[in-house]
């Protein structure tokens, strides 16, 4: 099912807000649970045979239950670290929803979460990643992380450290007094997005009331991922008009932490709503792929000094660059990005452009072919569109098409990555152009419409400038 309009322009927001490095994402057990990882009730229900009660009928109260199960064995708490441990296998693998979280640019996790999924992911994504578990792990920084993961209710390798109990969350305030201040913090100058998240632990509560009272009507903006009530999920049609009501005043009640419900159909719904965040954000940062070791008709000159526009445009219109440092392309695309940046105080040339040079002093050329295409799948992976220019090389004192424009066409492809060769350029560029539009079947019409507009060869390359910009736009905002 498509997502409603208010959710897809929330993924673009976001992935604004994501670019501008504002942004935290809460996990809860939501997010986990399709990793195969047992949710409260399902960890508690070996117990309530003993305590003579029923886990379903407990089910909305499962911080009092453990309570009641701590006190059954006067207050020793082994059953309880011994069913955390064994119910959070280390080697279960994270779900697609923690690789996609993984490869995008936050920064700031939050989660009640005692599973290591959100570590791994990261981790997988080749991440330096700085875990939080206990407070006092908090005064000290890893150095350069690219995420902190605040674990608040602790981890499952550390069980007698978590937070399981009505005792646990009733000292919560007292003995994690860092992970409170940090999350009021985070909660003040991030736009946080909470995904599998249930609003129902005493501890948020308490922090976001906190929050309303300090800031009243001027309380950031905050989202979460809601699954609305259908009938298939009900008994009877009593129950479900009452789920309706009762999901209806909840997320009213939400408005008063400025917290707004993103309603979705189905919990499948969240990868959707995550792959398109990640869609918004990528195609934000364009590949620019191309070599020349000829210039011909324009000259090197004419060449250099449109590359150099292009760099310059790209900036000014808010895209980040992303580029191999191409032969007799790459120079002069990073010179105009810089020239513009500096020229603008408000840009920080960090957040727009990106340059990854080939490591070309490889002697074994087998060796080198490995990192070369290792290296491209790497770059290749940040970008959501691609931008590919003349293409060639000399070879024996001959000029011919560069294969390394092909491979990075072809990776891009393989990658999801919308490719747009400006045929006009000549040689590779051409050939691939040529290529789209005669199996141009499963293109968008936008897209067709840009490479022809593209493809016709020019005698002034700087008019190809304002087509680029305005095929870019559009594919970014499809």
């Amino acid at each position: 099912m498509a997502l409603s309009n208010s959710v897809s322009a929330f993924c673009r927001k976001y992935a604004r807000d994501m670019a501008d490095g504002t942004v935290a994402v809460f996990a809860g057990a939501g997010l986990s649970a399709p990793a195969g990882f047992v949710n409260w009730k399902s960890l508690l229900a070996p117990f309530a045979n003993e305590l003579d009660l029923d886990i379903e009928r407990e089910s909305e109260h499962l911080v009092r239950f453990a309570q009641f199960s701590l006190n059954h064995k006067m207050g020793n708490r082994a059953h309880l670290n011994e069913a955390l441990i064994s119910a959070f296998p280390s080697m279960t693998s994270p779900s697609l929803n923690h690789e996609i979280l993984a490869r995008l640019p936050i920064k700031t996790f939050w989660t009640t979460n005692y599973d290591k999924l959100l570590e791994k992911a990261l981790e997988g994504a080749r991440k330096n990643t700085d875990v939080k578990h206990v407070d006092s792990q908090l005064p000290t920084t890893k150095p350069k992380r690219d995420a902190v993961v605040y674990k608040m209710h602790g981890d499952a390798e550390h069980p007698n450290e978590a937070v399981l109990t009505r005792d646990d969350y009733e000292s919560y305030g007292h003995k994690r007094m860092g992970f409170v201040n940090a999350l009021v913090g985070d909660l003040t100058g991030k736009t946080f997005l909470f995904i599998g998240f249930s609003f129902t632990d005493p501890n948020l509560d308490h922090v976001l009331s906190q929050l309303r009272l300090r800031y009243q009507n001027a309380q950031r903006e905050h989202f979460c991922l809601m699954k609305v009530p259908h009938r298939d999920s009900f008994k009877s049609e009593e129950d479900f008009v009452y789920a309706k009501a009762r999901h209806r005043h909840f997320v009213a009640d939400l408005k008063r932490y400025n917290v707004t419900a993103l309603e979705i159909d189905d919990f499948e719904q969240i990868t959707e709503v995550l792959l398109t965040i990640e869609k918004h954000y990528r195609r934000r940062l364009v590949f620019v792929s191309g070599s020349a070791s000829n210039f011909d008709p324009w000259g090197e000159t004419a060449v250099n000094g449109f590359f150099r526009d292009l760099g310059s445009i790209l900036i000014d219109n808010q895209f980040q660059i992303v580029s191999g440092f191409g032969l007799g392309v790459g120079n002069s695309l990073i010179s105009g990005a810089i020239e513009k940046a500096y020229a603008n105080r408000n840009i920080n040339l960090d957040n727009f452009l990106q340059v990854r040079p080939f490591p070309r002093d490889i002697a074994d050329p087998k060796e080198r072919a490995a990192i070369w295409e290792r290296y491209r799948k790497e770059l290749l992976s940040l970008p959501g569109i691609a931008l590919f220019f003349l293409g060639n090389k000399e070879v024996e004192g001959r000029i011919v098409p560069a294969d390394g424009v092909r491979k990075e066409f072809e990776i891009a492809v393989s990658q999801g990555v919308v490719t747009l060769p400006v045929g006009a350029t000549g040689s590779m560029a051409a050939e691939l152009s040529a290529e789209m539009l005669a199996s141009s079947d499963n293109l968008s019409p936008a897209l067709v419409e840009s490479l022809n507009a593209l493809q016709t060869p020019v005698d002034n390359l700087h008019v190809l400038l304002q087509p680029i910009i305005d095929a870019i736009k559009t594919i970014a905002n499809e």
